[in-house]
């Protein structure tokens, strides 16, 4: 125990010293990207953080705070292994111009790579498989490491205290919000459960239910996430008198198989006390699942989420 909280001091102090550089490629016009190196964890593996303030940021002012999985991918397609981004700094500009969303702040989490899955597969749904499934999914999938939980005690414990103390934030659940896409989508809607004291708002996009690890005809393994989330969800879903949710899907390639998932989920919200003030189920037809489709509809959780 005593070790752990050393751990956790020490890396406290560390965060403190991170350094912070501007990334010069990005478009004044559009804010600016501020990244700060090696954020170090005791929780993960550190990463890069990426924090986008707008053009016109005043440290007199304060300011909601987005938090986005896979963070790599939101700004720059150079730089992405898909060539595509989700245009955040061109949406957010174009949103907060218009005055179709309160002052804000996005902070980018980037994956970290071969652990993206063991970080963004709720823990949850792990305890819930026969104890040769999981086995199966831990040794092949999740490197016997399952970090979900550890990921979200680092977004909550280590990085949003080092963005509330260093930027003008508005620190309460009601501006504090967290966004992915498939698995990305999942471990969001995870986050606004297991701390709804902290987050009050989940932007889940194509969100990936049919959790499918294939692993070859002796070990392949499709575990209904919805199904198994169910439950969950019925007892840990937040009040919808303080949180919003929003989900959405696409009807082609990966996003093709999503509906008849959100649907079972669209039934437990209603069920739950959600109604069309603090919850959204959208369907786009010919949209696929990528970062192109998300930055086309990306304006829409944003505007449900942090709209005036």
């Amino acid at each position: 125990m005593y070790a752990k909280y050393f751990l956790l001091l020490c890396s406290h102090l560390i965060i403190s010293q991170c350094v912070r550089t501007v990334d010069k490629n990005t478009n004044p016009g559009n804010g600016e990207l501020i990244k700060i190196e090696s954020f170090p964890s005791v929780y993960v593996a550190s990463r890069t953080i990426l924090v986008w303030l707008p053009s016109d940021y005043d440290s007199t002012k304060k300011y909601a705070v987005v938090y986005m999985h896979d963070g790599q991918m939101l700004f720059d397609s150079t730089i992405t292994w898909t060539q595509k981004e989700w245009k955040v700094d061109e949406t957010m500009t174009r949103l907060l111009k218009n005055h179709d969303i309160r002052d804000a702040i996005v902070v980018g989490i980037p994956n970290s790579g071969i652990n993206r899955w063991a970080e963004y597969v709720p823990q949850v749904i792990l305890d819930s498989l026969p104890e040769q499934t999981r086995s199966i999914v831990e040794n092949r999938w999740l490197n016997n490491h399952p970090l979900s939980d550890q990921y979200l005690k680092f977004i909550t414990a280590e990085l949003k205290p080092y963005i509330d103390q260093h930027y003008s934030t508005l620190s309460d659940a009601s501006n504090t919000f967290i966004i992915g896409s498939s698995m990305g989508g999942i471990i969001s809607l995870y986050a606004i459960c297991e701390y709804p004291d902290v987050f009050g708002g989940a932007g889940c996009l194509s969100t990936h239910w049919p959790l499918n690890i294939p692993g070859g005809d002796d070990t392949g393994i499709d575990v209904d996430v919805a199904s198994v989330f169910r439950h969950y969800l019925s007892t840990n879903l937040p009040s919808p008198s303080n949180h919003k949710i929003y989900f959405d899907y696409g009807s082609t390639t990966l996003d093709a198989i999503y509906k008849p998932y959100q649907s079972l989920v669209d039934s437990l919200m209603i069920q739950k006390g959600y109604t069309s003030k603090n919850w959204m189920t959208r369907e786009f037809p010919g949209e696929e699942h990528s970062e192109v489709a998300w930055a086309k509809r990306l304006h829409i959780p944003l505007e449900f989420l942090l709209g005036n």
